[in-house]
Parts: structure tokens; sequence; C-alpha cells
């Protein structure tokens, strides 16, 4: 079996007093709620990770942001509280709600809470939370990409990203690649590594040999790489008579279904939607291969599970993504390179021994990423810190 990757082992933990071993209460800054339409993979990583803390007995509250519909509820024993003005029915008025609202909501909880976690998030990042959070705080770092919003927007978000990621003295990055840059901002900061993980039901089956190429994500043209797959769709497709499933929503939808009928791709290219659960499981095992084209990503979740259900990928080697598909699991293209990307393509669709058997081994390698594993590992993370705090 492949050594696991750096992404997946965190440093050795303190040892944690007999009196911080039960129930703590974790006040969660999680932003993106998993039930809003469209939510990406920190979402899922965050529900995850605390549905499990939840029964080992935390108590967790997540603040996330508003949305039409959304309302407060416990989930899988994880209270969401929504956090903003109005039904934030855009992207910018649930940012701005939560941002506004976010440190008087969480100072009202801090005497419900014994340990406050602040998830990164875009545009900036952090809202330096151990400023005014009123208790022991840990950054999880799941998004740090305000260096390339600064580009696109023409807007220097990447100094608040700095002064964010200066503010924490201790965090959780999901990959080693995102653990070298917390430490090149912040060298005085602890940063441990617990990357992503999967559901134990995506390995229970044998791998089988799809027709359709997958992507699977958010539906954003620029970062998720969508415009790129589709160039190099334009040039594959003659040549393999094959569908390419786009799985998701987001705020480029009709941008994107405009580029598709301009390309010419309306026949060969299908928008499906957000799946979810089972129905996303099944959707990666019934593809012959999924594709990545990611200009950046923290941890390639998607490519694990698309390894998991034992179908390989083909992604640009970038970090994030090398770490979680080896060479012989997937296929890496040279970054952001269009006719490498559809060479790549039109190389591997039609060798179906090649794809079953980095399937099959690609199955055994994810199976090291387990979300009990990455739970048991966060849960000591946030005890150390406590014992640290308390002098252990």
């Amino acid at each position: 079996m492949t050594s696991p990757p750096r992404s997946t082992v965190t440093a050795p933990v303190a040892s944690v007093p007999p009196e911080l071993h039960g129930r703590l209460r974790v006040l969660h800054l999680g932003f993106e709620d998993p039930l809003m339409p469209g939510a990406g993979g920190g979402s899922v990583r965050t529900h995850q990770i605390n549905r499990r803390l939840a029964a080992g007995g935390f108590s967790v509250t997540v603040l996330t942001t508003t949305y039409p519909g959304a309302e407060e509820r416990i989930q899988d024993g994880v209270r969401y509280v929504p956090v903003g003005f109005g039904q934030g029915r855009n992207r910018l008025t649930r940012l701005l709600g939560y941002v506004a609202r976010l440190p008087f909501e969480a100072r009202r909880r801090r005497g419900e809470a014994d340990l406050v976690v602040e998830d990164f998030f875009a545009p900036f990042s952090s809202m330096a939370a151990p400023l005014w959070s009123g208790r022991p705080t840990i950054g999880v770092v799941q998004w740090l990409h305000a260096g390339d919003k600064a580009r696109q927007y023409k807007v220097p978000v990447h100094w608040l990203e700095r002064f964010g990621v200066r503010s924490h003295s201790r965090m959780i990055a999901v990959s080693q690649g995102t653990a070298d840059k917390l430490a090149l901002l912040n060298p005085a900061a602890r940063v441990e590594v617990v990357g992503n993980g999967i559901d134990r039901n995506s390995l229970d089956r044998e791998p089988e040999l799809g027709d359709n190429v997958l992507f699977v994500g958010r539906l954003e043209l620029k970062p998720k790489g969508i415009d790129l797959l589709l160039a190099a769709w334009t040039a594959a497709a003659p040549q393999l008579g094959a569908k390419l499933i786009l799985a998701g929503t987001g705020p480029d939808h009709e941008r994107i279904e405009q580029l598709i009928n301009s390309l010419g791709l309306s026949e060969s290219v299908e928008l499906v939607g957000w799946v979810s659960g089972e129905a996303k499981r099944d959707l990666v095992r019934s593809a012959r291969l999924v594709v990545v084209p990611s200009r950046h990503e923290t941890f390639g979740l998607v490519a694990v599970e698309a390894l998991a259900g034992g179908t390989p990928a083909i992604i640009f080697d970038i970090p994030g993504l090398r770490e979680v598909v080896p060479r012989d699991c997937g296929w890496m293209v040279r970054p952001f390179d269009v006719q490498a990307l559809a060479a790549e393509l039109v190389q591997r669709y039609p060798d179906g021994s090649t794809l079953l058997a980095a399937g099959r081994r690609g199955q055994a390698f994810a199976r090291q990423f387990d979300w009990d594993v990455q739970a048991d590992r966060q849960a000591a993370i946030y005890r150390s810190a406590l014992s640290a705090r308390t002098g252990g």
C-alpha cells in the first residue's frame, strides 16, 4: 500500500489532564452551511468532523452565514445558527451580514464555550477571531487564497489575510502545502495537519468502467478551472465520443452554460446540478475518469472521493492535489496546460485495463482517509490547546 501522504499526519499532541477528557463545548465559526445549495467541500469537512465530535460527547454550535430558507437547527447532534441580516439572497449580502454580526454573536455565546474554532473563508481568510473571541481559539485553514482574490478584484484582501493569520497562535491545516504557507506567514504559530476524509461506504464496491468523464464541484469558472476543462474538452471530445458531466451549483452557472454553447459543446457536455450522498457516490463510481482542473486547492477532496470510488483522477500538478493523487492512481498534467489536459484525456480514456488497475490502487490508497481518524486527531488538538491554556 502506498505510504500515507504528509497531509494526513499531524504532530503529536500533548497529554491531556483528566479534567479535560469530558464534555467540551466548542463554538465553531463555520461560515458556510452544508445544507446551503452550492455549499463547498469546506462545509462538508466541518460537518463530518463536528458530527463525530458530538457523538463523542462534545457540545458543538456552528455559526454560519444566512441564506434563503436557513433556520436554526440541530443536525446529527450539531447545532447550526445562521448569522446575518435579512435572507442573504446573494454572496455579497451573506458575506457582509456574517462579517458584521459574527463578533457580536460569538461574544454573546462565549459563556457557553470552552473553545472557539474559526474556519478561514473567502475572500480574506480570517477575521482575526483570537483578538475578540474571549476564549482559546484555533484556526482551521481550508482556504488560503486571498492573493488570488486580490489580483482578481484589485482589492488588497491579502493584507487582511496576513493580519488574520498572524493573530492565531495555533492552527490546523488540511494539507502540508497549506501548512507550509501558514508557517511563512506566521513562523511563531503552531500548525498541525489534519486532512479531510471520506465515507467508508465509498469503498464497498469494486471499480467499474463507466462511459462519462466527470467534474464535481462548485461552478466557479476560473478558480475551479472549468474554463480550462471546457477548452480541453473541445479538442478531446471528437476523439472520444463521450460525454462530460458537470455536477454542482455555483455563481457561474449561467456563464458556464454560455461558454458551453459558444464552444459548440451542448451535445457533449451535461450540467446535472448539485449531487450529494449516495447519488454523488454513484455518479463517481459510474464515471470512467474524474477531472479536477482547479487552479488552486487546499485539499483535493473530490480527487480523494474519486479514488475511493475506484475512478482514476486527472489533476493539474499543484499543491493540494499532488498530495492526494499518487502517480499510480491517476495522472498529473502540467498546471493549466489545456493541450496537455486534452492529450491526457485522449490517451487514458480508451485504456480500460489501465483505468481499472489504477482504480483498484486508488481505492487501496483512499482507505487511509477516514473521517473517524481525522475527527479523533482534531479532538486531540482541541484538548491539547485547552490543556496548554490551563497549564496541563
